[in-house]
């Protein structure tokens, strides 16, 4: 199948296609003219990938993951790989609640007009301001 009818197919665009095909996620054989065709496994091939994008995974960990989520076999390594990717996605979950919760104290503080945002309760919020104040 051509380019657009994979994308129509999978509800992609094909620029996304393009895209899977120079990561390697996705292979596609060119005609004569070089317009890229797809075999019919395309289609499942690329729901799989926006699956793992789904799930926060970079394309180099897709290509990493791909040949054993389409041989529907799961290795210790691949499952190492999954669970170290959920680990950095618990990291990146700490920091962000720890970025808000400075931003909450920030709200709370600038709610009084005597405080010009000097004055910060939260003594963890405030040291971490002030380090990240420092040149």
């Amino acid at each position: 199948m051509r380019i657009g009818e994979l994308a129509a197919r999978s509800g992609v665009s094909a620029r996304a296609l393009r895209y899977y095909e120079e990561q390697g996620l996705l292979d596609a054989y060119r005609s004569d003219s070089g317009q890229r065709h797809y075999p019919e496994s395309a289609a499942d091939r690329v729901q799989l990938i926006q699956m793992l994008y789904a799930a926060g995974l970079s394309s180099r960990t897709i290509a990493e993951l791909l040949p054993s989520c389409e041989a529907k076999v799961s290795t210790p390594q691949s499952r190492a790989r999954l669970a170290a990717e959920r680990d950095r996605i618990d990291a990146q979950i700490a920091a962000l609640t720890r970025t808000r919760d400075r931003l909450d104290a920030v709200i709370r503080v600038s709610g009084s007009p005597d405080s010009g945002c000097t004055w910060i309760a939260d003594q963890d919020v405030a040291a971490e301001a002030s380090l990240s104040a420092t040149p």
